[in-house]
């Protein structure tokens, strides 16, 4: 529920960017209001309140977390920029996306997929497939 009201406030808002606005500055601004809402969020709702303990055990992953986050916030507000619909730009980017994670979560975390999972994929890759060609 979170996830998925994050995702339409987000594809929302990063349409209704000004288009005019430099992306990266509109990107910093809203990375800053994130930064208060995980400082209030994680120091009232959280059990271990130390952000020094969150510190010592991150790792890189929590850089690359940044990183990628910065590159889809990005990503699409120029998709939007030019001309991309809010109505098919999410569903395109994450069917690309679980496309090439497929085989990453198989070879690299030794997951594995059913019948019904390959079937599922196939069909994302075909709707995929419809979504772009208009």
């Amino acid at each position: 529920v979170i996830a998925v009201g994050g995702m339409l406030l987000y594809h929302l808002s990063q349409k209704s960017i000004p288009k005019e606005m430099n992306p990266f500055h509109a990107t910093a601004i809203a990375y800053l209001m994130g930064i208060v809402v995980c400082a209030v969020l994680g120091f009232t709702y959280s059990a271990d309140r130390s952000i020094v303990n969150s510190l010592k055990t991150s790792n890189w992953a929590v850089l690359g977390m940044g990183v990628g986050a910065a590159a889809i916030e990005v990503g699409f507000m120029v998709a939007y920029r030019i001309g991309w619909r809010i109505s098919l730009t999410a569903v395109a980017t994450n069917v690309a996306a679980t496309a090439v994670l497929i085989p990453i979560g198989l070879f690299v975390f030794r997951e594995h997929l059913s019948m019904r999972n390959i079937l599922g994929v196939v069909f994302c890759v075909l709707g995929l497939l419809l979504v772009v060609k208009d």
